[in-house]
């Protein structure tokens, strides 16, 4: 999975999201996530990193191998 797929499958979701991606080993396998959003408002840190996950749709683990993710409320 790519870094355009992966910020383009979080806004799918999160359509208000700003999103930053990086590629951490350069394998295109390990990649880091901060996602900003007002609809992180009120939620719980898991909460958040929830929405974030299910805009994968079951391709954690598999397409994409490892997501460290930072999210923040606006």
């Amino acid at each position: 999975m790519s870094e355009e797929e992966i910020k383009k499958a979080i806004l799918a979701t999160i359509s208000d999201a700003t999103v930053t991606i990086e590629d951490l080993k350069g394998d295109g396998d390990h990649y880091s996530a901060i996602v900003k959003s007002k609809s992180f408002v009120g939620k719980t840190r898991v909460e958040q990193h929830k929405m974030v996950y299910d805009a994968f749709k079951g391709k954690m683990g598999s397409e994409l191998h490892a997501l460290k993710l930072k999210t923040i409320s606006e």
